[in-house]
Parts: structure tokens; sequence; C-alpha cells
């Protein structure tokens, strides 16, 4: 399938702004006693219908039954296990100017850029609170984050994790090669929003402003030999309930075309950051967000449900029986966070500052076993 042609198949599934009007009715059409009849299927099945159904307002008066199911479904999967990650922030200098964010390059903060070492010094802080599992992220800033620099990073830190992966600006193939044979086996890219038209209002300027490269990015990421392929919607950005369709049918895409990978789906919904404003017309509700992730895992049986310290500790503490795989932990979203730079402008606030060891004690309590180490490239070896 060439990049355009999944283009389309996302514009006329999700239908962007032009079409959201109608989507919109056949979400409010839906009927109790339809989203009764999805619950009454074998869990973990995708179809479009069913994601819609399961998204709907209707559902929402279904949650507990949803709840339930998911909690069983992702034991069932999963075990009682949770993946612990955290993440490395190794620059806030970027090029773009996304409404939404701390890092937007026309905002007066306190940049840095890690040098190697600089870096390595926050993974040795990192490492020794016990993760084996790290995402390295940064602004988009491709005269300094080079394909060398990232390569080389990866090259230091494979000493000390088990598993590398990153959340940075869209790549070529060829260059998602070059990280996989350096070692970053896992690539996060969250497409902000599927609508074109808002899209193109809170991406004014900059390259990721092309709203086609970024979308087709994780075939790109699939097609160089990525075995994890992270996707996530910035809720508060448009209507949550069209998000998460395009977000399954995104994802149906992948699952079937890279079967070898594992998709995971991320919730981040709008923070404070430095200079950015406090009006959304969107903003996602808690009630809101758990129905999204409870109706994405029961489309999706083996997909990852990733919840990361932009949430509150008390809600994290109850999200964690639903259907959460992985949690991040004491994170720190400026470079040099952990280490040397405490003064460096964040790219928004955490909302749970717990450490590390205080979130795996949570787990424990809650009958999880925080699982510091996803797993070792050894297997998967050709």
């Amino acid at each position: 399938m060439s990049d355009g042609e999944l283009c389309s198949i996302l514009t006329e599934k999700q239908l962007d702004g032009g079409h959201a009007n109608e989507w919109l009715g056949r979400l409010n059409a839906v009927t109790r006693e339809q989203v009764r009849e999805e619950l009454s299927k074998p869990a973990g099945v995708f179809s479009l219908e069913r994601l819609t159904a399961l998204v709907s307002p209707a559902a929402g008066d279904l949650l507990e039954e949803m709840a339930q199911q998911a909690h069983r479904l992702t034991i069932q999967r999963f075990g009682r296990t949770m993946q612990m990650f955290a993440p490395l922030y190794v620059s806030n200098v970027c090029i773009n100017s996304c409404r939404y964010c701390g890092y937007n390059c026309k905002t007066k903060i306190t940049r840095v850029q890690l040098s190697i070492e600089q870096a390595m010094a926050d993974a040795e802080v990192i490492a020794d609170e016990g993760f084996r599992n790290l995402l390295l992220v940064s602004g988009e800033d491709r005269q300094f984050v080079t394909m060398d620099y990232l390569c080389e990073l990866a090259r230091r830190l494979r000493g000390r994790f088990s598993t590398l992966s990153a959340e940075i600006y869209p790549l070529s193939e060829e260059e998602y090669r070059q990280l996989f044979a350096g070692g970053i086996d896992g690539i996060t890219m969250f497409q902000e929003t599927y609508d074109r038209q808002v899209y193109a209002h809170y991406h004014p300027a900059g390259p990721k402003r092309d709203y086609d490269n970024r979308v087709t990015s994780p075939d790109r990421f699939a097609l160089a030999g990525m075995r994890r392929f992270g996707l996530g919607v910035l809720l508060g950005l448009a209507d949550w309930r069209l998000e998460a369709l395009a977000l399954g049918q995104h994802a149906a895409h992948l699952m079937r075309r890279y079967w070898r990978g594992q998709v995971s789906f991320s919730f981040p919904r709008l923070r404070p950051a430095t200079k950015v404003g406090t009006q959304w017309p969107h903003l996602v509700s808690d009630k809101e967000m758990v129905q999204m992730m409870l109706a994405l895992r029961l489309c999706f049986s083996d997909a990852g449900i990733v919840l990361s310290t932009r949430e509150s500790a008390d809600l994290r503490n109850h999200l964690i029986n639903l259907c959460v795989t992985s949690v991040s932990a004491g994170s720190k979203t400026n470079p040099g966070g952990y280490s040397s730079r405490p003064d460096a402008s964040e790219q928004f606030e955490v909302a749970d500052s717990r450490t590390a060891g205080e979130v795996a004690a949570m787990l424990r309590a809650h009958g999880y076993e925080p699982i510091w180490k996803d797993w070792d490239a050894a297997f998967c070896a050709e």
C-alpha cells in the first residue's frame, strides 16, 4: 500500500473536518442495545462498527461492563505484569511552532541540547533507579539531533538498557533502518490529531506542518524493521470520539500489514506548558479518556496500553486495574533534568511526580509485578 493510499483510507474512514458531522451523527445514533450487542461478541476483535459503538455516547452508561471485560482480557493476554519505562529528553530545541507545546520555536525558554556525555549522565540516573526500558525524546532539530548522534547514543546506551525506543521527528525509511541497526527497536509517533483542518491550525509552521509525512511515518519505521509501534493523539485538540476511530483504523492497518510488530496506544491529554494557552475546545474528561482506553482494548486484545505521568497519581492508581500494560515513572520532561540541567525548560508539567520506586510499590500493592526490562535483543537474533 502506498503512502497516498493509506492517507486516503484514513480520510475516508475517520473523515476529517469536512465530514466530521456525518460521523458524529453516526456516533450519536448508536443505541444502548447496539452497544450491548457488541459487548456480547468475543472481546479483542476490531471492526470499525464495533469501535464506533464502544466510543459512542450510548456506551458511556456501560463503562462498568466494558471495564470488567477489558480487565479480564488484559489479564488473559498480559498477565499481572506492568512494563516500566522512563523518558530521556536529549534536546528541547525545535524548529516547529506547535501551538500546544512548550518547545514552540517562537517561545523564549531555556533551550538545552545534551551532548552524548550529558545524555549518558541522565541515563545513568535512570538506570540506577532500575529501568532497563528507555524512551529517547527530542524536539525537531536535525542539525543537532542527527542520525550519527542518535546511533552513537544508542550504541552507548545498549550497555545499560535492554530496550531502546525513540519519540522523535519523522524520518525516511532508510534513516529508520539506521536507527534500528544502531540499537533502537521501537518508535513512538503521535499524529496529534487525524483531523486535517485542525492539524493545520495547530501546526502553522515548520516541518511538522506536513500531515501526510507524519501519518505515513509508522509505515516507514515498520518497513525498516522496528518491532514496536507507538500510536496516539493529543487529547484536547479535536473530538476524541473521531480521533479514536481514526486511531483504531490506523492501528488495524499496521497490524494487518506488519504483524510481527506490536502496536501500543498512548492517551496524552493536554497539560500546562510554558506560554501555552489554557482555552481548549475539546478537553477530555477522566470518564471520556477511560471510555477511549477501554474501547481500544476491547478491539485490540494484544495492543499495549500506555499511561504516562501526564496523569495524576490518584488517577493512575485507579486506572492500573483496567487495561493498562505500561507506565512511565519518575519522569523528567526537560533535557538534563535527571542530573545536570534542572533549569532547562520542560515540554509540559508532569502530574505524577512519584519516584520510580514509589510507583513500583503502588503496582505491587495492586497485585502487579513491575517489569523493568521488556525483552532482550538477543532473543530476536536472526
